[in-house]
């Protein structure tokens, strides 16, 4: 069939295609927390993008389908390099990730000649193969903390590493990345969102910008913000600072708790572009393959192996 075709069917048949298509070809579909409820329902796992890379390593599926961005599926296949990793839309790429090359950085290493580079796990193959090691936003407080005195690039969101910078006391070399989700956050947003849920406990995540992280009264990634939903009492309600599609999960897990979104126009463009019809004609189709040159695999991997060596 032509992906045109596809556009025709409705929701239950395409449902019906991607499981069974899932079934006859021993595929898993890896779905991050940002994307379209009716993707996420069909996640054999959902989560943050590395969380989700590790798992499908783990596993002896033959097929990783990621409905995600650009650098979440380059990850799956530097962990998974004998698996087809799919992306079912080739133009869902990561305006952040996008912030940074690997000859813009290569020549900030030489301005910093003794400098380690720290990549957010959010950065193109190219850019963890040019890395000292990597983190997570979970994690990027104490692989920061972990190189103690030791001069740092760190790439490519500047308000993350200002976070791990505020929190450790180091001093890094920032890139002027950022995610343009989390930086529509504003100050007055969250006086406005307090007014109109008093109680409610004001949760973000790490990109926002400082003035909006110095205001929460928890500061987490997507995974944080699931685990502290799960943990929460019945009633608790909660203010989420960040992209839409994780306080849609947040509501429809939890009907006995109360999420409201910082913003109701957080919405991340690019992880939307993924639909039921892109995943069906992906996966019956094998569409858009991801490859990263083994040269640049292998560096990558290194990267993220130091990593998970300090946490």
């Amino acid at each position: 069939m032509e992906f045109k075709e596809y556009l025709s069917l409705s929701q239950p048949e395409l449902v019906k295609r991607i499981e069974q298509a899932k079934r006859e070809k021993n595929a898993l579909l890896l779905v991050h927390n940002y994307q379209p409820m009716e993707i996420q329902r069909l996640a054999d796992f959902l989560g943050d993008s590395l969380e989700l890379s590790r798992r499908a390593a783990q596993t002896d599926a033959n097929l990783i389908v990621f409905c995600g961005v650009d650098f979440m599926a380059e990850t799956a296949k530097i962990l998974s390099p004998k698996k087809k990793v799919l992306l079912p839309d080739h133009q869902a790429t990561c305006p952040m990730a996008a912030m940074v090359t690997a000859q813009a950085l290569r020549a900030k290493k030489r301005q910093y000649p003794q400098a380690l580079v720290v990549s957010y796990v959010n950065s193109r193959a190219e850019i963890k193969a040019e890395s000292d090691l990597c983190c997570t936003s979970a994690n990027a407080v104490k692989v920061v903390q972990s190189l103690k005195d030791r001069e740092i690039i760190f790439v490519p969101d500047r308000h993350l590493g200002e976070y791990a910078a505020r929190q450790t006391g180091a001093k890094l070399i920032l890139w002027e990345g950022f995610c343009y989700v989390h930086t529509k956050f504003s100050s007055p947003d969250v006086q406005r969102a307090r007014k109109e849920h008093p109680g409610a406990k004001l949760l973000v995540h790490p990109e926002c910008p400082w003035q909006i992280v110095e205001q929460a009264d928890f500061v987490a990634s997507t995974s944080g913000m699931v685990r502290l939903a799960q943990n929460s009492p019945a009633g608790a309600s909660f203010i989420i600072g960040t992209e839409v599609g994780l306080v849609e999960q947040l509501k429809a897990a939890h009907p006995d708790k109360n999420f409201y979104p910082l913003r109701e126009d957080a919405v991340c463009k690019q992880m939307k572009l993924n639909t039921l019809a892109k995943v069906a004609w992906a996966i019956e189709n094998e569409q858009h393959p991801v490859e990263v040159p083994e040269e640049v695999r292998l560096k990558a991997v290194k990267a993220l192996e130091k990593m998970l060596s300090i946490v």
